[in-house]
C-alpha cells in the first residue's frame, strides 16, 4: 500500500492551500476531508455485520462505569480514502485488496501508558489477561475501519527474560504490544512525575511543596525518568513500526514520545492527544521542564485537544514561552507547521442504548424506581478525586434542602464515588472529608426510613450503570476542573424515555458540547449551585424534552468512532498538506562540498551576516533568555582565531554585512583585515581605511525625527521593549516583551506610521519576527553588493575575478535578495544584466519617489551593457589586460562584474531560518562556528603543504 510519503509532488507544484479554494485542478484541504467523510459512512456498510473487533467481542467487555474519561483515542477511517485530482490523481491508500475482497486496512498504532488489558501472573510463563475499560478503550472499540494495535505498559513488573516472552505471546492474541518498564522506573516516571506533577499542575493544582531541600534534585530525576519511559516505549514503536502506519500517542504520558519517534524516522505519521485539560500559559510556565516537553510534543504532525480552550493555551504557551509563531492552523517553527486542533470525545452511544432493552438493565430500572417511588433522584458519580467537585455538590445539596424543607422527603442524592489511589494522603483526607459531610447531612435530614443521600465507595457494572442512569432525573457533574467527562454523555444516551436534567459545570470539557442542553454551573458557588437544583426539579416537561432533545442529538451524533476516525483523517491530511506548502525547506549545507571547493577556487569572497550568525547565542534551549546580552552584540569567541586565519589569507576577501551600527562593528572586527558594511551596506570600510558613505546624493532623510518620536512613545508603553537609531534606518525591537501585547502595540505602531510619520515619505518598512524597522526605500543588502564589490575593486583589494562566494546570514526576507544577486544560472551574456536588476530596482524607486534623480535609469543602462561586455571578455580569457582595463573602465556600482562565478562554487546559506530563498541551510551560529573553523584549518593546512 503506497504512504503518504511516496507521492512525489513536484516542487513547481507545490501550493499554498485555503480551505474551500482549488489551486491548479488540485482538491482544497476542506475538499479533501469532506471527500474522505463521504468514503468513511460508504465503506461502514462493509462493516456492519462484523461482530469482532480487533480480538474483543462487546460480551468481553465488563465496563467499569467510572474509569470513563482517565483516556480517549482517536481513530480515523483512512484506509480507502482517495484524494481526487492530487497531482498525477495519486491517493492517501493504493486500494489494495485484502483475499475477502475488501479494501486494505490502515495499520494504527495507538500508544497508550497502559494496555487495554490487565495481566495477572499464573505460572513462569502462564497468564491470566483481563479487559480493562477506560474512555480510551471504549473509544475505539466500536472503531472497524483500521489494523489497530496497542502498545502500553502491561501494568506488571516482569524482569525475567521467560515472563516477558510468554506475555508477549499472550498479548498478541489481543493485538496488544507490551513496553516492560522496570519498578523504579515506574515509580519516578508514573508515580513521580506524571501524578505528582503533570497531572495536579494540568488541572491547575500548584506544583507540590517537598519537606527537603533535594526538591530541585527531585523533580530532575523524576523527569530523567520520565524521559527514559518515553524512550523505552519508542524503541518498542519502532521495533514494530511499518512503513506507512499512523502512530497515534495519548496523554500526558508520553509527551516526550513525538520528539523520540521523529528522530528516529522524521516521515513517521505522529498525532498524540491530550485526555486531560492543557493549562493556560501562565500555569505551565512553572513547571521546570516546560521547554522541553512543548517542543517533543511539537515535534508530531498533529496534536489535538477535547475543546478549543485546551488547544488556545497550548499555542499561546508554544508562542509566550518558546517565542514561536501561532497561527489559526496551529504552531510554525521556521516553516515546520505543527496542526493543533480541538476534537471533542464521545461514547459508543448506541452501546447504551441497546442496553437499556436488555432483561437485566430493565430488572434494575425496576428494582430503582420501586426503591425510590415518590422521590426525585439525584446522581452524581465520579472518581473519588480532588477535582470532581463532590464536597462542593454535597454542600449545594444540603443548602438546597436547608431553603427547601418541603422538598427534604422528595429528593435523593445518590452519590457514586470510586475509589483511587487509596494510598496517598491526600486521597484519604478526602475520602475521610466526604464521609463526614455526608454523616452530617443524613444525621441532620435523614429520618428512621429514608436518608437524604446514598453514599457508594465503589463501582457498579455495566447493567446497573446504564440502569441507575435512567431511573435518575438530574445528573449533577460539578468537576472544577475536567478535561471532557464523558458521565454527561452516558446519562444523556440513556435517558430517551425519562428525559432528565443535566447540571454541568462550566469547568468541565463536555460544557462546550452539551452546554446548550444543560444548566450551567460554577461548582465553586455552592448558592449558585443550590439554586440550579431546585430549578432542575421544577423544570416543565417542555424544557426538559427541548434541552434533552439537544444533548441527545449531539451525543449520538458526535461519537467516539466518529471522534476517532476524525483525528486520524487529519493526521493523514496534515502530512498531505505539509507537501502542498509553498514554502520549501531548503537541504543543510554540505559542508565537505563547500570545503572542497573553496580549496580549488583561485580567489574566494566570503559574505557574513552578524547577529544569529557570529554572535555567542545566550538563549539556549532551557536558559532564560538574557535581554542585556543579547542586546550587546558579540563575536563568538570560539570564532575568533578561525576569522583571523581566513582574513589573512590573500585569495580570501572577507566582508561582515549587517544592519547594525558602524560602532558595533568597529568594536568586534576593529582587529581584523576585512570589509565591514554597516546599515545594511549604506556605510563601508576596509578595516585598515576610514568609513565611506554609499548614500545616494540628496537622500531625504526629513522622516527620521518623526519616526523616532513614535519609537520612543511606544518604547514608553511597552515594557521590555527598546529602539535603535541609525544615520539611515530607526529600529523598534520587541523581541522581550509579552507576545500578544508587543503584536497589539506593532500593529497599533504600524498604523500609526502609515497615516501619519511616513505617508508621503520614501521609506521602506521592514517588518523582522519581533521588529518594525523604518529604512530609507531600497536599501538592501542584495542593492548594497554591488556597491561593496565596486569599492573592493577601486581600493585594488582584489587581483583576480572572484570564483568562489559563501554568503551565510540570519537575514530578514526583504534583505534576502543578497541570495539571488549571485546566483549565476542565466547564460553568459547575460549574468550581469541579472545581478544589474537590483540596481535597477533601486534606481527606479529613487527617481520616483525623490527629486532630482532623473538622471539614475540612463546610468544603470550604460552600466548594464558595459558589464554585460566584459563578462564576455572576461569568459573569452583572450585579453591578458582584462583585468586592469576592467578596474580603469569600473565604476561604483559596477562590483557584479569582477564575478567569474559558476554554479558550483557558489553557496548560499541561511542560518536558523528555514523560510529562505538561499540554496542551504544552517542550524545555528554554533554550525557557523564549526563550518569558519574547518574552512580556516584546511586553508591553513593547503597553504602550508603549498609551502614545503
Amino acid at each position: 500500500m503506497e504512504s503518504i510519503e511516496d507521492t512525489r509532488i513536484p516542487q513547481n507544484n507545490l501550493i499554498l492551500q485555503t480551505p474551500g479554494i482549488k489551486y491548479n485542478g488540485v482538491p482544497s484541504r476542506l475538499e479533501r476531508l469532506l471527500r474522505e467523510r463521504e468514503l468513511r459512512k460508504s465503506s461502514k456498510s462493509l462493516y456492519a455485520n462484523d461482530g469482532i473487533r480487533d480480538g474483543y467481542r462487546d460480551s468481553d467487555v465488563s465496563v467499569n462505569g467510572i474509569e470513563l474519561c482517565l483516556s480517549d483515542g482517536d481513530k480515523r477511517t483512512r484506509d480507502e480514502e482517495l484524494i481526487e485530482g492530487l497531482v498525477a490523481a495519486k491517493t492517501l491508500s493504493d486500494g489494495s485488496e485484502r483475499l475477502d475482497g475488501r479494501p486494505q486496512k490502515q495499520r494504527l498504532l495507538v500508544v497508550a501508558n497502559r494496555l487495554p488489558v490487565s495481566a495477572v501472573r499464573k505460572g513462569e510463563d502462564s497468564w491470566a489477561l483481563e479487559v480493562s475499560v477506560g474512555g480510551l478503550v471504549r473509544a475505539l472499540l466500536g472503531v472497524n475501519e483500521f489494523e489497530a494495535n496497542w502498545i502500553g505498559w502491561a501494568g506488571v513488573n516482569v524482569p525475567d527474560e521467560i515472563g516477558q516472552r510468554s506475555l508477549t505471546e499472550a498479548l498478541a492474541e489481543k493485538r496488544c504490544i507490551p513496553v516492560f518498564l522496570d519498578q523504579e522506573t515506574v515509580h519516578q516516571y508514573y508515580n513521580g512525575y506524571c501524578n505528582n506533577i503533570l497531572w495536579p499542575l494540568f488541572h491547575y493544582l500548584p506544583l507540590p511543596q517537598e519537606d527537603r531541600l533535594a526538591t530541585t534534585r527531585s523533580f530532575q530525576s523524576q523527569f530523567a525518568a520520565y524521559k527514559k519511559a518515553n524512550q523505552m516505549f519508542a524503541d518498542v514503536i519502532n521495533e514494530h513500526y511499518q512503513e506507512g502506519d499512523v502512530v497515534w500517542c495519548h496523554d500526558y504520558h508520553l509527551m516526550f514520545l513525538p520528539k523520540c519517534l521523529k528522530e528516529y524516522n522524521s516521515k513517521m505519521k505522529v498525532g498524540w492527544f491530550l485526555h486531560t485539560p492543557f493549562p493556560s500559559s501562565e500555569i505551565h510556565r512553572t513547571l521546570p521542564s516546560r521547554s522541553e516537553l512543548l517542543r517533543a510534543v511539537l515535534a508530531a504532525d498533529l496534536v489535538g485537544f477535547h475543546t478549543y480552550d485546551y488547544a488556545r493555551h497550548f499555542v499561546s504557551a508554544c508562542t509566550r514561552i518558546l517565542g514561536l509563531e501561532g497561527t489559526p492552523e496551529g504552531v510554525e517553527d521556521q516553516g515546520k507547521l505543527t496542526r493543533v486542533a480541538a476534537f471533542p470525545i464521545g461514547i459508543d452511544s448506541d452501546r447504551f442504548i441497546r442496553a437499556l432493552e436488555l432483561s437485566p438493565v430493565k430488572y434494575h430500572i425496576k428494582e430503582l424506581q420501586e426503591r425510590f417511588a415518590g422521590r426525585k433522584v439525584m446522581l452524581g458519580i465520579d472518581r473519588l478525586d480532588m477535582i470532581k467537585g463532590i464536597p462542593q455538590r454535597i454542600l449545594a445539596f444540603e443548602k438546597f434542602l436547608e431553603e427547601n424543607p418541603d422538598w427534604r422527603d422528595k429528593v435523593v442524592l445518590l452519590q457514586i464515588a470510586v475509589p483511587t489511589r487509596t494510598d496517598v494522603p491526600e486521597y484519604q483526607k478526602l475520602t475521610c472529608q466526604v464521609h463526614e459531610i455526608v454523616g452530617r447531612i443524613n444525621g441532620r435530614f435523614g429520618t428512621l426510613t429514608a436518608v437524604p443521600i446514598h453514599h457508594l465507595d465503589r463501582s457498579l457494572d455495566f447493567h446497573a450503570l446504564c440502569a441507575i442512569y435512567a431511573a435518575t432525573d438530574v445528573a449533577l457533574v460539578t468537576s472544577l476542573r475536567d478535561g471532557m467527562n464523558l458521565v454527561s454523555y452516558e446519562f444523556v444516551a440513556c435517558q430517551a424515555s425519562k428525559k432528565g436534567v443535566l447540571i454541568l459545570s462550566e469547568f468541565a470539557g463536555a460544557a462546550q458540547s452539551l452546554g446548550a442542553g444543560a444548566i450551567l454551573v460554577n461548582p465553586w458557588n455552592v448558592t449558585e449551585l443550590a439554586s440550579s437544583i431546585g430549578y432542575a426539579l421544577t423544570m416543565s416537561a417542555h424544557e426538559r424534552e427541548k434541552r434533552h432533545h439537544h444533548n441527545f442529538m449531539h451525543v449520538t451524533t458526535h461519537t467516539s468512532q466518529e471522534w476517532a476516525e476524525t483525528f486520524v483523517s487529519e493526521l493523514n491530511d496534515t502530512v498531505v498538506e505539509a507537501q502542498l506548502r509553498t514554502r520549501q525547506i531548503p537541504p543543510q549545507l554540505p559542508t565537505k562540498l563547500a570545503i572542497e571547493r573553496y580549496l580549488r577556487s583561485n580567489n574566494r569572497l566570503l559574505i557574513l551576516g552578524f547577529n544569529a550568525t557570529l554572535t555567542e547565542p545566550v538563549d539556549a534551549q532551557g536558559r532564560r533568555i538574557d535581554q542585556l546580552k543579547e542586546m550587546e552584540l558579540k563575536l563568538h569567541p570560539d570564532l575568533k582565531e578561525p576569522l583571523r586565519k581566513l582574513c589573512n589569507d590573500p585569495k580570501t576577501t572577507v566582508v561582515v554585512l549587517s544592519g547594525s551600527d558602524r560602532n558595533v562593528l568597529d568594536e568586534n572586527f576593529g582587529e581584523y583585515r576585512m570589509w565591514l558594511a554597516a546599515e545594511h551596506g549604506m556605510f563601508l570600510r576596509q578595516t585598515e581605511g576610514n568609513w565611506m558613505t554609499t548614500m545616494p546624493e540628496n537622500l531625504n532623510m526629513d522622516w527620521v525625527d518623526s519616526v523616532k518620536h513614535v519609537f520612543e512613545y511606544f518604547t514608553e508603553r511597552t515594557p521590555r521593549s527598546h529602539f535603535e537609531l541609525r544615520e539611515t534606518s530607526l529600529v523598534w525591537n520587541y523581541k522581550y516583551t509579552d507576545i500578544e501585547f508587543g503584536r497589539l502595540q506593532s500593529k497599533d505602531l504600524l498604523q500609526h506610521l502609515w497615516t501619519g510619520p511616513i505617508s508621503n515619505a520614501s521609506v521602506d518598512v521592514v517588518q523582522g519576527s519581533r521588529s518594525v524597522e523604518v529604512r530609507a526605500v531600497g536599501i538592501t543588502k542584495g542593492a548594497a553588493i554591488d556597491r561593496i564589490l565596486g569599492e573592493i575593486v577601486h581600493n585594488n583589494d582584489v587581483k583576480a575575478p572572484i570564483d568562489y562566494v559563501l554568503c551565510i546570514g540570519h537575514f530578514l526576507p526583504k534583505d534576502e535578495d543578497i541570495y539571488s544577486f549571485f546566483e549565476p544560472e542565466l547564460p553568459l551574456g547575460q549574468a550581469a544584466t541579472t545581478r544589474n536588476k537590483i540596481a535597477n530596482h533601486l534606481n527606479r524607486n529613487t527617481s520616483n519617489h525623490s527629486a532630482g534623480k532623473s538622471g539614475h535609469q540612463a546610468v544603470s543602462y550604460k552600466v548594464s551593457q558595459q558589464a554585460s561586455t566584459l563578462d564576455k571578455k572576461a569568459g573569452s580569457n583572450e585579453n591578458g589586460n582584462w583585468w586592469s582595463m576592467m578596474r580603469d573602465r569600473m565604476t561604483v556600482h559596477e562590483g557584479s562584474s569582477v564575478l567569474d562565478l559558476k554554479a558550483d562554487n557558489y553557496f548560499s546559506c541561511a542560518v536558523g531560518r528555514k523560510c529562505s530563498t538561499s540554496r542551504y541551510l544552517l542550524g545555528s551560529s554554533a554550525d557557523v562556528v564549526s563550518l569558519l573553523k574547518e574552512l580556516a584549518y584546511c586553508s591553513s593546512y593547503r597553504a602550508a603543504s603549498s609551502y614545503k
